[in-house]
């Protein structure tokens, strides 16, 4: 079955196609105002630092996600959704008037509240599409909203930075409110959520905010994916810190080259996200996302060669391979886990592989420094075929004790 069934197959399913058109709109908007942060705290205080923080300030909420996506487990999901993006889209209207260095700190206050949001209705959104979207689609919804992300960062930061340079930061703001709130209309239309089918656990508030981590270190499905997801995130964190470096020192070419590998990569993601549902139907999880580490992993360190061609070869195989963990861990994690601890679950799955990206950007920024860049990513090359093949050991062990 091929990717353009699976897009079919979730089109023609009510709830799974709504929750698609509300990714696909509100990360038009996200991943614009993603990129024009950062030119836009440039252009206001000259600082290249500012400017990078911007990032991290999207990113630094992933740290909380098990008490933020503990909401997505005490409301209505639909409602969640609903509510919750017509929040995000009031909180950037104040940028609006911001035109000096003086009021940046608005920008950061929002951008740390939108990434906050952000954790909560993705918990929110997973734990839907499992309850309402049937087992069989899951894989399917979980790559083709890979792809949509993808495709929104390959598309959308365009159009931010064309919206900017023709009439500045409070337009790309405005334009990131309205995608947030035509996402809140599109999910208004999904089906009367169900009520949680399992009360929430009792005890304590640390307690509750630990479910989602007991759950997947008891879960011998979930802990050795979301084990191998946070190996594949800090080896990504790595590659993609020295990027800069590989393009000047290995490749010889100037900075901008880096906006095509980017573009190259990006394209990989969209074609795996669109294959990932046949894929989950055919592979074991394990064997899918090893497969998918292990192309990830030759990726990375072909990039010790000097070469145009094997460059862009490999930031596609990069693209492609790098999803695979992450969609398969979604999946599982959709599957596997009781609905009343759902929300906590997923987004505490997120943080897990996503903050060892953060921190190994900021480790492979200062690695770059000391340390001969083909060295780098010949290491982090290996080290991830490691990952591979310890991660599809573990499903060989598995099948047979089965």
């Amino acid at each position: 079955m091929g990717g353009g069934s699976a897009v079919g197959r979730v089109l023609r399913d009510r709830t799974a196609g709504r929750c698609l058109a509300g990714v696909v709109v509100s990360g038009f908007g996200t991943s614009a105002m993603w990129l024009t942060a950062g030119i836009w705290v440039k252009s206001l205080t000259g600082s290249n630092s500012l400017a990078a923080l911007t990032v991290f300030a999207l990113w630094a909420p992933v740290l909380a996600g098990p008490a933020l996506g503990a909401l997505a487990d005490r409301m209505d999901r639909k409602v969640l959704l609903v509510r919750g993006n017509l929040v995000m889209a009031c909180l950037l209207l104040p940028l609006v008037p911001v035109d000096s260095g003086s009021a940046v700190w608005l920008v950061f206050a929002v951008l740390v509240l939108h990434g906050a949001g952000g954790v909560v209705l993705d918990a929110a959104e997973s734990a839907l599409v499992a309850g309402a979207v049937p087992a069989s689609l899951r894989a399917d919804f979980n790559g083709l909203r890979m792809t949509a992300n993808e495709g929104m960062k390959l598309v959308a930061p365009l159009a931010g930075a064309g919206l900017y340079v023709r009439f500045g930061g409070p337009a790309v703001a405005l334009l990131a409110a309205t995608t947030c709130a035509l996402a809140a209309l599109v999910f208004a239309r999904l089906p009367a959520g169900s009520p949680l089918r399992d009360p929430a656990p009792a005890g304590s508030r640390r307690d509750e905010l630990a479910a989602g981590l007991r759950r997947i270190r008891a879960s011998a499905v979930l802990r050795p994916l979301v084990a191998a997801g946070a190996a594949t995130m800090l080896l990504a964190g790595v590659n993609g810190a020295v990027t800069f470096a590989y393009v000047d020192e290995v490749l010889g070419r100037a900075p901008a080259y880096a906006g095509v590998l980017y573009a190259v990569q990006g394209a990989g993601s969209v074609a795996v996200g669109l294959l990932a549902g046949p894929l989950l139907r055919r592979l074991p999880e394990r064997v899918f996302a090893a497969g998918g580490i292990a192309l990830f992993a030759l990726g990375v360190g072909a990039r010790a060669m000097a070469s145009d061609a094997v460059a862009l070869g490999a930031s596609a195989v990069i693209g492609f391979g790098l999803p695979c963990v992450l969609v398969a861990a979604a999946t599982a994690v959709q599957r596997e886990t009781p609905d009343a601890v759902l929300g906590r679950t997923a987004a505490t799955a997120g943080s897990l592989m996503t903050a060892p990206n953060a921190v190994a950007l900021a480790l492979g920024a200062g690695l770059v420094a000391v340390a001969d860049v083909r060295v780098l990513t010949a290491s982090a090359g290996a080290a991830g075929v490691l990952a591979a093949v310890a991660l599809a050991a573990g499903a060989r062990r598995r099948g047979a004790h089965v």
